[in-house]
């Protein structure tokens, strides 16, 4: 998506040979008029096609997850990273490892908010190894839901992440495809 592109070519900042921060946009000051876009395109990419939820996990996916679910008019869940306790009910839960922070933490869902008869996009910041998006269909699959399909506002398509997901049967849509950084600057 051009806009988005645009966007990064703008204020996404590379750090080192394979990061890039977008907090001025999307992770700590969130711009509400593109997230707003960006929503709309991914619920209409993936209009039809029968999702009931979508998914995300906490947190720089809300804001783009907030528009989707509103333009597909289906419920949003916020999958959590922390203990289930203070969930306060029975939940499903996974160990997922992070790309960007290389830590694991416990992917959570109340069992509450899903069932078999779900089928759910997950939309998501980044995909660079597909472990968050991965860990998201456990826990779907676990409740014996189905998944739409992976919706991302940036790939990392020099990394694995949606050839593992795609060899999964799972339909990616990412609204920016990286190729590579080169000397600072980002490739799509």
């Amino acid at each position: 998506m051009k806009l988005l592109e645009e966007k990064i070519q703008k204020e996404g900042e590379v750090l080192g040979e394979d990061i890039l921060r977008v907090d001025s946009f999307v992770s700590h000051q969130v711009d509400v008029p593109l997230m707003e876009e960006l929503g709309r395109d991914m619920a209409e990419h993936f209009r039809g096609q029968g999702v009931t939820k979508v998914f995300t996990i906490e947190s720089s996916g809300i804001a783009p997850a907030v528009f989707t679910a509103r333009a597909l008019e289906v419920p949003l869940v916020i999958l959590k990273k922390q203990n289930a306790e203070s969930l306060g009910t029975e939940v499903w839960q996974t160990e997922v490892v992070s790309y960007t922070k290389d830590t694991s933490y416990r992917l959570t869902l109340a069992k509450n908010y899903i069932s078999d008869e779900d089928h759910v996009l997950i939309v998501d910041d980044f995909l660079a190894n597909g472990e968050a998006a991965t860990g998201a269909i456990r826990l779907i699959r676990k409740a014996h839901a189905t998944v739409a399909g992976i919706g991302v506002l940036i790939e990392k398509a020099f990394c694995p992440g949606r050839k593992k997901l795609e060899s999964q049967g799972i339909p990616v849509y990412a609204q920016a495809s990286i190729q590579a950084f080169e000397g600072g600057k980002v490739v799509f």
